[in-house]
């Protein structure tokens, strides 16, 4: 899929309204530009991170009644065909008895195109120097590490999806 927007304009973006993996990855899904997401983010603004409830209103808005959550797939995990995926990032945080909101801080959103099986798109705002889309192989085995060793401190390794949006094209 080719991206409405570039490496400068999710900078652009990033320093004006605090633009980050959640619209950028909506942006992308939907085929728009920054710009054309942002007068419908909601309280983003304000909050500068996308939980799964302010993303279930701002889909309402958009694809209303053309998403769905989707439930476990054995195929591939919890990747949706097309659509959204929440990435949770592994740690103390994630840990049995830790309170669940400081989980909250350490999350991901990406997007999900799967033409076939072997064949995963992933839209990760880190990768807009590759062009946005890269392979699932690219994604798990050259970004995630980098993401976990740069962004994510004292990360344990682990990853998981904790929240898969369908969305009918």
């Amino acid at each position: 899929m080719k991206l409405r927007f570039s490496l400068e304009d999710v900078e652009r973006a990033q320093e004006a309204w605090g633009c980050n993996c959640g619209p950028a990855s909506l942006a992308a899904v939907l085929g728009m530009t920054l710009d054309e997401v942002r007068p419908h983010l909601g309280d983003f603004e304000a909050k500068r991170y996308t939980n799964p409830t302010l993303m279930r209103e701002i889909l309402h808005r958009f694809v209303s009644g053309r998403f769905q959550w989707r439930p476990f797939r054995p195929r591939l995990g919890m990747f949706p065909d097309f659509g959204l995926a929440r990435i949770q990032w592994g740690g103390p945080w994630a840990n049995e008895g830790a309170p669940p909101h400081w989980a909250y801080r350490h999350t991901h959103w990406i997007g999900v195109n799967i033409r076939s099986p072997e064949n995963v798109g992933i839209f990760d705002v880190n990768a807009m120097n590759s062009g946005g889309w890269i392979s699932l192989h690219d994604w798990r085995t050259t970004l995630v590490p980098w993401i976990l060793k740069e962004c994510v401190p004292r990360n344990d390794g682990r990853w998981w999806i904790t929240h898969a949006v369908e969305i009918q094209r």
